[in-house]
């Protein structure tokens, strides 16, 4: 399994920006996407993540500018995101949920965004969003 990250770069403020990841390797017929974000001296955040039955999720930082996609098609996870800030600036990253995350999705298990990037593996190399007039 493999994830590579693109589509980073500098913006504007309010300006917008899509992120896409790409997937390799992948033969479950389940999986789970993942995009985070990590800001220097602070810890990665879990912004949205997408079920390969195309099932959506959005942490508070996300949900109201951010939206995730699928292209099956073309093994592509996107990002876009909108009326960026400052604050969104950071490495943002995808990663896949290992199989105890995606059996708390399956059971309808609770769980909650500020505690899922351990339960996320394969992770690609980042892709620098850089917000600043």
């Amino acid at each position: 399994v493999q994830l590579v990250e693109s589509g980073g770069g500098l913006v504007q403020p309010g300006g917008s920006l899509k992120l896409s990841c790409q997937l390799s390797g992948f033969t479950n017929n389940f999986y789970v996407i993942g995009w985070f974000r990590q800001a220097p001296e602070k810890e990665r955040e879990g912004l949205s993540l997408i079920t390969s039955t195309e099932i959506t999720y959005y942490s508070d930082s996300a949900k109201d500018r951010f939206a995730i996609s699928m292209d099956k098609t073309k093994n592509m996870v996107y990002l876009q995101m909108n009326s960026l800030k400052p604050e969104d600036q950071a490495v943002y990253y995808c990663a896949t949920a290992g199989e105890y995350f995606k059996n708390k999705l399956r059971f309808n298990n609770p769980w909650h965004f500020s505690d899922i990037v351990k339960y996320f593996g394969a992770w690609g190399q980042g892709t620098q969003v850089t917000v600043s007039s």
